[in-house]
Parts: structure tokens; C-alpha cells; sequence
């Protein structure tokens, strides 16, 4: 009898400790990184605060979530492993979902669509390169995806591309144009934007959000984007925030945030805002 009763116990308080740790799962308080070099999605404002698009998302969704939220900056190429170790707990820096970074880390509700394409001299020989207001979707029939692209490979034989590093756009330049093109990988975009406009290198690789951010520029306005939109494939399924494989509460936390906020607008809003266009 004494023995039943002992097991009771035992039962009833491994429950409420379960409790306990179920609630205790749900963080109250958060820090998310962000790049803060990606115009207009993420970065410093004259003032060295962070801003754009996905800043103001951020704020948004913790709100939501009930939940204080500190966004730091953290280089490019130091987002996942530092996410892994710890030091932050979600990324939001237009960071695409491929099956590569899924390897490693998890990701919510996507929050946006990626789609790419070429920047070059309005003036030189690439502005009309071959496909120029068309779309090709990479995930499609592949013996259509390469007559689409050889027109583009020959138009950019022997040319300098650059992409930054630890991207999409750097593993499409290696997947469909390796031995091609000459590729150079920069920290940043704006560092390879600089280097195009200054004549060290013929075209660029980037997000079409951030190239139309760029073209808004007074000092850009001799470029142009050329060729066609890229979508699909190694552009993965959208761009999303990234978190932890353990972080299972979080990530549902994330995934109702998102999709309340696509629901009510507020993600095309603060997209018309910052990118000047819908993310539907």
C-alpha cells in the first residue's frame, strides 16, 4: 500500500514537473541578428541604428509573439554558425531556405519570395543580355532551364560576375556558369556594387529587391538590371527566419506571427514601404 502510494507521488509530481518545463519552453525574451548591409531589407541608417524592412518586421512579430526582442548585427557569413553556438536565437537578414542551410539549422514560415537577376552598365555590352523581362524557373524542366540559359552563358563567356559570399547568388554562378564566367565573392553587396561601378568587375549577382534598391541611387542610375528574373532551385523556397532545430516552441511561435501578419497585410505594407513593391 505504502509502495502504491509512493509511485502515486512519483507519477503526479513527474507531471507537474512536465508542466513546468512544457511553459518554461515558450521564451519570454529573444535576440534576433540580422546583417545590416542588405539595403533595403536590413541595415545601418545614418544614424548607426538598424533599419528596413525586415527590422521593422522583426519589431512587428515580436510584438505579436509578446515577446521583448533585441536585434544586433552580425556579419554575413557568421549568421549560422554563431546561431548554432548560441550567441542569438533567431536570424531575419533576407536568408533564403535551400535544403543546405535546412542541413543545419530550421526555418519558420517563410516571409517573402526570392527572385534574382543580373546588374550591369546600362551602356556596355551586357545591357541587352538575352532574355531581358523574362522569368526562368530553375525547378523547371531542365532541358528547357539549359536552352534558356546557354544564350546567357555565351553573352557572359569570359566575363567577371561578382556575388556575395555564402549565397544563393554565389552557388548559382557555381551551379550554371562554373567555368563560364569568372566569379568574385564579396563580404557584402555593396562591396561588389563598387566594384562594378567602378569597372573592376562586368556584372552582378543579387536578389532583384536589392538591385532595384541600389538602381534608386543617384549614382547608380548608368546601371540596369539585364537578363532574366532566376527563381527556384538553388533561390530555395523563400526567404525566412532562422533558428535552431531544437527551438521547436520558438518556431511555432514564429510560423503564427508570420502568418498573422501576411493575413492582415502588414508584411505587404511594410514591403511597399521599404522594397516599393507587394510580396504576395
Amino acid at each position: 500500500m505504502q509502495l502504491s502510494k509512493l509511485l502515486l507521488t512519483s507519477v503526479l509530481l513527474g507531471v507537474a514537473f512536465a508542466g513546468v518545463a512544457t511553459a518554461e519552453t515558450k521564451p519570454t525574451e529573444i535576440t534576433i541578428a540580422t546583417e545590416g548591409a542588405y539595403e533595403p531589407w536590413n541595415f545601418t541608417g545614418p544614424d548607426g541604428k538598424l533599419a528596413g524592412f525586415e527590422i521593422d518586421l522583426a519589431n512587428d512579430l515580436c510584438a505579436r509573439m509578446k515577446i521583448k526582442c533585441t536585434i544586433v548585427a552580425q556579419d554575413w557569413d557568421g549568421l549560422i554558425p554563431s546561431l548554432n553556438a548560441k550567441k542569438f536565437d533567431a536570424i531575419m537578414a533576407s536568408m533564403i531556405v535551400t535544403e543546405k542551410r535546412l542541413a543545419v539549422i530550421s526555418f519558420s514560415e517563410p516571409y517573402a519570395p526570392t527572385a534574382a537577376a543580373f546588374m550591369v552598365d546600362k551602356t556596355g555590352p551586357l545591357a541587352k543580355l538575352p532574355g531581358t523581362g523574362t522569368t526562368v524557373d530553375l525547378a523547371g524542366d531542365k532541358a528547357k532551364v539549359e536552352q534558356e540559359l546557354q544564350p546567357i552563358r555565351d553573352a557572359l563567356k569570359g566575363k567577371t560576375v561578382g556575388a556575395q559570399v555564402s549565397t544563393a547568388n554565389a552557388t548559382f554562378l557555381d551551379t550554371y556558369f562554373k567555368g563560364v564566367v569568372d566569379p568574385r565573392e564579396y563580404k557584402t553587396v555593396e562591396q561588389h556594387d563598387l566594384d562594378l561601378q567602378a569597372g573592376r568587375i562586368d556584372a552582378v549577382v543579387a536578389q532583384k529587391t536589392s538591385l532595384n534598391a541600389t538602381l534608386r541611387k543617384d549614382d547608380f542610375k548608368d546601371y540596369t538590371i539585364a537578363g532574366p528574373t532566376f527563381k527556384g532551385g538553388v533561390f530555395g523556397q523563400g526567404i525566412a527566419a532562422g533558428l535552431r532545430k531544437d527551438d521547436t516552441v520558438l518556431k511555432s511561435m514564429f510560423d503564427a506571427a508570420i502568418k498573422a501578419a501576411k493575413a492582415d497585410g502588414t508584411i505587404n505594407k511594410l514591403a511597399q514601404k521599404w522594397i516599393k513593391t507587394n510580396l504576395d
